[in-house]
């Protein structure tokens, strides 16, 4: 789907790669609903994008509130008229804690934002999509999606299950106007430990990997949509690492685990 023209809803659009794909939306000349939990986020977002900032609507919401995120659809059609595509990036990442030490307020926390906030926008969102000519639905998964990291199972479960449900929702939207996306990002430089309340851990030595940047991930990412990719890896880890597990999962296991078990030491 060409986005010229288009109105895209992007979540967790006040830092990281959200705030990176709004801009880099608004660049390529579409209008953009920036959805975020934080209000000086979006504010923040507003001023970068200057003067392309007359294509842009704020909504400061808690994607986890169900009822309110009923309520965004129209609140979106009231300002820019139609909704084309929905782009689903926000998430949290949980404390670096082996799952036995998390607590059932944290690990419920997790899947709440992760899985069932993105559940709801796709609920919310999908009647408006289906109405559309044509319409994109873009879930932002992880490489934790397919390959578990330790110290973060539960943010994996809840990145896998968003990436079967993605998976499932393409199969059962063939023959509709609207294109699915799976995108599976590797490391990025974002502020998502900071915004999930949780200490970021050194790495270094022989765990050392490379950092995309998020305006460059943005164009990878809006690229893929462009050309209706059905999966998207973001990163030469994610990529390294999906051909690896694809060859052997516990292959690929163990060597995550090696290069990340100083995060559990």
């Amino acid at each position: 789907m060409r986005l010229a023209g288009k109105v895209m809803v992007v979540t967790g659009a006040g830092s990281g790669l959200g705030q990176a794909l709004t801009l880099e939306l608004l660049y390529r000349g579409a209008r953009v609903a920036a959805v975020d939990l934080r209000r000086e986020g979006l504010e923040a977002t507003r001023e970068q994008a200057g003067a392309k900032a007359a294509s842009l609507s704020l909504h400061q919401l808690d994607i986890t509130d169900r009822e309110r995120v009923e309520a965004l659809p129209q609140e979106v059609v009231a300002i820019h008229g139609a909704v084309d595509g929905l782009i689903n990036n926000a998430g949290i990442i949980q404390p670096f804690k082996r799952l036995q030490d998390l607590d059932y307020a944290t690990i419920e926390r997790v899947m709440r934002v992760n899985f069932y906030g993105t559940l709801y926008m796709i609920k919310a969102f999908l009647p408006l999509l289906l109405a559309r000519p044509e319409a994109h639905l873009v879930n932002v998964s992880s490489m934790g999606g397919f390959l578990p990291v330790p110290g973060q199972t539960v943010y994996g479960a809840s990145k896998a299950a968003l990436k079967l449900l993605t998976e499932g929702l393409w199969a059962e939207l063939q023959g509709t106007p609207v294109r699915v996306t799976l995108v599976l990002p590797g490391a990025m430089r974002t502020a998502i430990a900071e915004h999930s309340g949780v200490e970021a851990p050194r790495v270094g030595g022989e765990a050392r990997i490379p950092i995309l940047e998020p305006a460059k991930a943005a164009k990878m990412l809006l690229d893929g949509v462009e050309r209706d990719a059905f999966r998207i890896l973001l990163g030469q880890d994610a990529r390294s690492m999906d051909v690896l597990y694809r060859i052997s999962p516990l292959w690929a296991t163990r060597v995550i685990q090696k290069r990340m078990r100083h995060l559990l030491s």
